[in-house]
């Protein structure tokens, strides 16, 4: 590859649209304006505004972007918190059962253990194919009247395989479970269409690849939801403050460049296979604009490092983000590259340039011994490490019933916020009785 010409190596290069977008310069000034507007003269008027003005158009740009009627969306603080605020409420009991996936987020995946706790019903895991998809055979075959609620994630945080949530909701649709799809890491870069997915619940985040301000998300929520969560009372999730509620709209105003970020996305694939030692973490058939990966011979958390140093900023991801989620040896954190329609092919260039410049000077990090001589995950079909939990899930998970994977209560994963910055915390695993 020719090098990068010399005056734009001062060019920082943003490829973690995963971690948190870059706003686009409308949504920067409004979220400014509004924030110093409510600092001088309070929230009322900024609340007056955001009620009269903003969500009429932010209704209206949801359902368009979600493929659900105006109306229907409601304002979270995150998608996460979406889920914890409607979820616990469902009237589940002792014959019910949930289905959730290896690719659950921990906070929702903490979300579903209490109320497994709380409702005595089952809480299962759909097995995954030899290449990593979800096995829709497996899900085909056992789903019954008995399956109250089916949680997927449209897109994983810690791999950029695409669940085929569309294919998922035609098994589901004759049955009477709910179906929940997280879709924080997929609206923005992917399709996302409620209808067409038949799904009752679908979560967001704003900040990702929509490019929004923190702290603010959304869900729709479909009648047949409402209509369940009615006898609980009609109790929403925390709304987010009025400034990003603004700040959002007009991220959404924004017209979205549907640039080359699928082929960007392969030229960085294409790098990271191509590097001596790299890792690269791909299970599915369908890939989207976010690759993962690790080294053998440098830490994630090095190379981040490094990359930053040379004007490339990426993600990290770490085993507690997906628990039940195993891939190949037992390094606890990869690098995630993710894209977004912003990005350029000189991106793509400069980011393989600083992943070799970075892997050069590797010798003045220490490697842990255990990653180094851990043996690479099997290449899975289309060059993707293959997915199956294996031993990892089989630990969190108890028992077997036709090969989903029943969560025990001990061992549940529990997400720890700290000041200034938010970590990911497990409690103990449990041992083979089942005790913590």
């Amino acid at each position: 590859m020719d090098a990068m010409p010399h005056g734009d190596r001062g060019r920082r290069v943003h490829l973690d649209t995963a971690g948190l977008g870059r706003m686009p310069a409308a949504a920067r000034a409004q979220l400014t304006e509004w924030t110093r507007h409510e600092d001088r003269h309070g929230p009322y008027e900024v609340d007056e505004h955001v009620h009269h003005v903003v969500r009429p158009e932010l209704d209206a740009r949801l359902a368009a972007l979600l493929g659900a009627p105006a109306g229907d969306t409601v304002l979270a603080t995150g998608a996460a918190d979406a889920f914890a605020a409607l979820v616990p409420r469902l009237a589940l009991g002792p014959g019910d059962r949930i289905w959730t996936t290896p690719y659950e987020g921990v906070a929702n995946l903490t979300v579903l253990t209490a109320l497994r706790d709380r409702a005595r019903c089952r809480l299962e895991v759909v097995p995954l194919r030899p290449d990593g998809d979800l096995d829709l055979e497996w899900m085909a075959a056992h789903i019954d009247d008995d399956v109250a609620l089916v949680s997927v994630a449209h897109v994983p945080a810690g791999c950029g395989i695409v669940t085929p949530v569309e294919d998922i909701g035609r098994i589901l649709a004759p049955h009477r479970c709910l179906y929940a799809v997280d879709a924080s890491y997929a609206v923005g870069q992917l399709p996302v269409d409620a209808g067409r997915i038949g799904c009752q619940l679908l979560t967001g985040d704003g900040w990702r690849f929509l490019r929004g301000p923190e702290s603010v998300g959304f869900a729709y929520l479909a009648p047949e939801l409402r209509q369940a969560l009615a006898p609980c009372g009609t109790a929403l999730p925390a709304p987010p403050e009025g400034a990003s509620v603004v700040a959002l709209n007009a991220a959404l105003a924004v017209p979205q460049d549907a640039g080359p970020a699928g082929g960007l996305a392969a030229v960085v694939r294409t790098a990271v296979q191509e590097t001596p030692g790299a890792e690269l973490i791909a299970p599915g058939r369908v890939q989207c604009g976010i690759v993962t990966f690790r080294h053998a011979e440098m830490p994630a958390g090095s190379l981040r490092r490094a990359l930053a140093a040379r004007g490339v900023v990426v993600g990290k991801t770490v085993a507690q983000q997906t628990p039940l989620y195993s891939p190949g040896r037992k390094a606890t954190a990869a690098v995630r590259v993710s894209v977004h329609h912003d990005n350029s092919a000189w991106d793509a260039a400069r980011f393989t340039e600083a992943l070799r410049e970075a892997l050069a000077g590797r010798g003045c990090h220490a490697v842990p011994t255990a990653v180094r001589a851990a043996p690479p995950a099997p290449a899975a079909a289309g060059g993707g490490a293959v997915a199956a939990p294996a031993a990892g899930l089989r630990a969190v998970c108890a028992g077997s019933a036709a090969g989903a994977g029943a969560v025990p209560a001990a061992g549940v994963p529990r997400p720890r916020r700290t000041a200034g910055r938010r970590h990911l915390a497990l409690v103990s695993a449990p041992a083979p009785d089942g005790t913590a």
